[in-house]
């Protein structure tokens, strides 16, 4: 199975320049075959002949391997605590011109960073939001991207949005909740390979929740790198509830462990220094 299925990730490297090398194999495994076992075929090697065959296959296997969960302020006491502490502290540490870079990071279809606007928004006030914050919006998965930017929600999907905010930052059309057109100018989506493409920089806070998880811990330490050369000074790092934070050198210390909240500490050598990418603004 290992050298079927590695036959398989360098296929959808070469076509679709995806690359899941650094993926758990027994996570990637599990969902491919759950892919394979719905269309009824058993052997990896017929599934690539099947996938040249159906282009449209392609989006179905990504869907599955990635499973985008995600919801609006999903495990409320965590958001709670950037509310009440660490959204205070990060514009307390901001003059009224200094610009607020956040970093979303595996995104999915934009309910995370858009929670991040609604929190800001509240906190600073519309017009200081528009005039100080970017939200970069990053995925690999383009369909979810597509979804982000266009930012129409089901009944279901806002049922986390407190009431308030519901009627202040959404607009109901034809049955579907569209986030404010005015707010979404400051949130920036863009696909982003956290292994291969460089790192957004000087961000206050980077929230990237139950994605780490899907790396092999190689791949979760190069990664580390890259968000601690992301962050400006004491800036966040926002993880997830099912993971844990590889302590490698010093690079983070945990401000509310509970949350999955850490602080980045300054690093004592060159190590690791990577180049930043101005995302587009465009």
């Amino acid at each position: 199975m290992t050298r079927d299925l590695e036959a398989l990730l360098t296929y959808l490297k070469q076509t679709r320049s995806f690359d899941f090398t650094a993926y758990k194999r027994s996570t990637l495994g599990r969902r491919v075959q759950r892919r394979m076992q719905a269309i009824g075929v058993e052997d990896f090697g017929d599934y690539v002949d099947y996938l040249e065959v159906h282009p449209d296959e392609f989006a179905h296997l990504f869907n599955t391997v990635l499973i985008n969960v995600t919801g609006f302020f999903r495990d409320p006491p965590t958001w709670e605590w950037l509310k009440e502490r660490g959204i205070p502290d990060i514009i307390a540490g901001k003059s009224n011109g200094d610009p607020i870079r956040i970093w979303s990071a595996g995104c999915a279809s934009g309910e995370e960073p858009y929670s991040l606007a609604i929190l800001l928004a509240d906190a600073l006030g519309v017009d200081r939001f528009k005039d100080q914050v970017k939200i970069y919006a990053t995925d690999i998965d383009n369909e979810a991207l597509r979804e982000g930017r266009h930012a129409s929600y089901t009944d279901r999907q806002v049922a986390g949005v407190p009431a308030e905010a519901l009627a202040r930052y959404f607009d109901l059309v034809r049955g579907r909740y569209v986030f404010s057109k005015d707010l979404r100018r400051s949130v920036i989506f863009g696909r982003h390979d956290l292994i291969q493409d460089a790192p957004i920089s000087r961000v206050s806070l980077l929230v990237c929740r139950n994605t780490l998880m899907y790396f092999n811990s190689e791949a979760q330490a190069r990664i580390l790198d890259r968000f601690h050369f992301a962050l400006a000074d004491q800036g966040l790092l926002f993880l997830g509830k099912a993971e844990m934070l590889v302590v490698r050198g010093g690079m983070f210390a945990a401000t509310d462990l509970k949350a999955r909240i850490f602080e980045k500490l300054p690093r004592t050598s060159a190590n690791g220094r990577e180049r930043a990418v101005e995302a587009d603004e465009g």
